[in-house]
């Protein structure tokens, strides 16, 4: 059941700033507005200076109070905002006025949720509102501005429309059997599932490539012990934040630390050296080490010009044959000292010492994340985006045994799985939009 009370929040950071935004949704908010302001009328869409009082005639602050008439605002109900001075007492001094007058404080994500149920937004718009606010790097920004002004609404609009047509026809075929149907049907049908499953194999292949770009994609640096890895992630942060020491052994943890890079907001993981370990505490930071590369989107494997490539060498080597799914970076540390490392054991790699110039590798990480976001590519920013994806396309390969071998009632099943699917990207599908379709464009129960 729809919930009509008149909700509040404060929807500015917690903190000292130079303002703070209290806004008020539902249909008693201008009401409340008035009272607190003692005003007696406010234009919609019309920034007023008012003093704010409280129950008892106290002065709170000098304000600006905006208002937003149904259904022309956020989330299509009356809304008010009050522009008050910033700082954490005058904002909740604001939201208890507006509490005494009958407003109830808004759930997490109330707002962007009323905006939903009243058509406002869809859900593809209320996760990009989501992510945005948590965005971390430009690239990001710009993808999900994207998503914002309609990007993945229009994408899911016109899979649906293409399998609507499908869904439609197919059940006319059923039902209606002596209906004059075009003669091509079939065969357009099948060109649109064609279709559709490039576009969505093509979608969810982009989207795995970039799914980095909202949490910040991950470098995992690794290596055998005193390599360098801990100096490098010192010398990427330019600050002392690993130990540096000689003892083999001295990381025992993965360290895991963000570093902008371009425009990029990575996370880079220090991770244990790899060797045989007998200690136990060691044996599980190797573990962990492991892990971190399965979980990376890049590797940056170091190996010690210094010294003569080892069994723990080639150990790192066999982790890079097993991993090469991912972006491998191979470096040739402490290229500063004499050179006992046998280059001939490893391709395309990077000399480098980490006391002097890593520009070389800041380079490469820029290039391979700008190959990898700079692009028009449909991009899905949340797990359940994914997820619908991935079940619209494994209904729309369901659906091609029957529909070749005549089996009309399960090729509608499977049609109508997938258009459920898609459609739960935005919002989610009524069966009448189908016989809209049906009855709108055929001559049927005439």
């Amino acid at each position: 059941m729809f919930d009509d009370n008149t909700i509040v929040a404060i929807a500015t950071a917690n903190g000292i700033g130079s303002i703070s935004i209290v806004r008020l949704s539902g249909a008693n908010a201008l009401d409340i507005a008035l009272k607190i302001s003692k005003k007696q009328e406010f234009q919609p869409r019309l920034a007023s200076l008012c003093t704010l009082h409280t129950v008892n005639d106290e002065v709170i602050d000098e304000a600006l109070i905006l208002y937003f008439k149904a259904p022309f605002s956020f989330t299509g109900e009356n809304v008010v905002e009050f522009q008050c001075h910033g700082g954490v007492a005058i904002a909740n001094m604001v939201l208890n006025e507006t509490l005494n007058h009958g407003a109830r404080l808004a759930n997490p994500g109330e707002f962007s949720k009323r905006a939903f149920l009243n058509n406002k937004i869809d859900l593809s718009k209320a996760e990009a509102i989501s992510k945005i606010i948590e965005a971390r790097s430009e690239d990001a920004v710009k993808l999900l501005a994207k998503q914002l002004k309609g990007e993945l609404t229009t994408f899911v609009n016109d899979i649906r429309e293409d399998l609507l047509f499908m869904l439609a026809y197919t059940e006319v075929s059923i039902d209606y059997a002596e209906e004059d149907l075009p003669s091509d049907i079939f065969e357009q049908i099948k060109n649109k599932m064609d279709k559709i499953t490039i576009k969505l194999q093509n979608t969810l292949d982009a989207s795995k490539r970039r799914e980095g770009m909202i949490e910040g994609f991950k470098v995992a640096i690794i290596g055998k012990p005193n390599v360098g890895k801990s100096s490098l992630l010192n010398k990427l942060l330019n600050f002392d934040r690993a130990i540096i020491s000689d003892i083999a052994g001295t990381t025992r943890d993965t360290i895991e630390e963000s570093v902008k890079i371009g425009t990029h907001i990575i996370k880079i993981v220090d991770t244990a050296g790899i060797r045989d370990a007998s200690d136990v505490i060691e044996q599980i930071g190797i573990e962990k080490s492991i892990e971190a590369i399965s979980e990376a989107d890049i590797v940056v494997a170091l190996f010690d010009n210094s010294k003569v490539c080892d069994d723990e060498d080639k150990k790192i080597l066999e982790l890079l044959d097993t991993n090469n799914d991912k972006k491998i970076i191979k470096i040739i540390n402490k290229s500063d000292l004499e050179n006992k490392f046998d280059k001939t054991k490893i391709d395309d790699f990077i000399e480098l010492s980490t006391k002097e110039d890593i520009n070389p590798l800041v380079k490469n990480i820029e290039t391979i994340l700008d190959s990898n976001t700079h692009s028009d590519e449909m991009t899905l920013i949340s797990k359940r985006q994914v997820s619908s994806v991935e079940d619209t396309l494994f209904h729309i390969n369901a659906s091609s045994i029957p529909l070749e071998t005549g089996e009309l009632e399960f090729f509608a099943h499977h049609i109508h799985e997938a258009l459920e699917n898609i459609s739960n990207i935005t919002r989610p599908y009524e069966n009448d939009q189908m016989l809209d379709v049906m009855f709108g464009e055929f001559c049927v129960g005439k």
